[in-house]
């Protein structure tokens, strides 16, 4: 991006995070209402942290396709929920067992194992909720299409699929194709479902593009976290440095090597960017995400 268009963007991005950041405080319980604890450990949780990547390509691909601001604040609510749901639960001692998240401690230990547990059940929970509100669209079909969506995308034949793959992965030698496998449903399936849900109000055409656009971004965001793990240290991450490598998980840098892995990235970058082709300036904050993404450690 040059400075102008990257400054342009930076200023969609920023007003967009601090839009879904509004959206979500009003849906999170006030942590002043019963059960205090869980609610604040929820608004603890979701609240005040991370790049709103998620959101962000759901209010891109809502402006593609004329999604109703109203539509996508819900959608995007919802992935963000899920997201944060996902991050509480994979950082327990049960999983990933990690006290950092977003720059400060984890949600089990800033609360406890069994608040953290409840935390990322009620996240969860609420996501649908929020989806579901009554006469959110027009048309009842296209709201039940999106709580569809968003269901399996969170499921065992997505993200908490993709998990489960990961756990049983650990000291296993696994190839470039099922290390791909796992990541498009670990974290490939939540970011397809927030695109997805943004273009709710689609042509097929726009929907399809977008499907393959999200589909290679996916992969992009995950083997530049591979990267990041390897040549950025925990303050720049907000999370655990190296910690995948020390708990001899496969990552794209241990199967392909740094600059193989860069090149991949680089590659469905490119291959994302394609797919918007047909579609001009209609598609140019998904582009503009899509270098944000890929371009933010080399």
């Amino acid at each position: 991006m040059t400075d102008h268009t990257e400054s342009d963007f930076l200023t969609w991005a920023k007003t967009k995070q601090l839009r879904i950041e509004e959206v979500l405080d009003e849906a999170l319980p006030p942590d002043d209402q019963e059960p205090q604890q869980l609610h604040s450990a929820m608004r603890y949780s979701a609240l005040g942290g991370g790049k709103r990547v998620r959101a962000l390509l759901c209010y891109a691909a809502a402006e593609l396709c004329n999604t109703e601001i109203e539509i996508a604040d819900a959608a995007a609510a919802a992935v963000e929920l899920i997201h944060a749901y996902s991050l509480v639960h994979d950082d327990m001692p049960c999983m990933d067992d990690d006290d950092l998240r977003r720059g400060k401690p984890s949600c089990h230990k800033q609360y406890d194992d069994a608040t953290a547990l409840l935390v990322g059940d009620a996240l969860q929970s609420l996501a649908f909720d929020v989806l579901s509100t009554p006469q959110l669209c027009a048309n009842a079909n296209q709201q039940i299409s999106m709580l569809n969506i968003l269901a399996k995308a969170a499921g065992s034949t997505g993200m908490a699929g993709g998990q489960a793959i990961d756990l049983s992965s650990v000291g296993k030698a696994l190839t470039q194709h099922e290390l791909e496998d796992m990541h498009q449903l670990k974290t490939g399936a939540l970011i397809q479902a927030a695109a997805l849900l943004g273009a709710a109000n689609g042509s097929l055409a726009q929907i399809s593009a977008v499907h393959v656009y999200a589909e290679n971004i996916g992969l992009a965001f995950q083997v530049i976290d591979d990267i990041l793990d390897t040549e950025a240290d925990t303050v720049t991450l907000g999370k655990t440095a190296g910690k995948d490598a020390d708990s001899n998980k496969p990552t794209y840098v241990t199967i392909l090597g740094l600059d193989v892995a860069k090149r991949l990235a680089n590659q469905l970058h490119e291959t994302a960017i394609g797919a918007l082709a047909p579609f001009g300036d209609q598609a140019l904050r998904l582009r503009q995400l899509a270098s944000f993404i890929t371009q933010r450690s080399f």
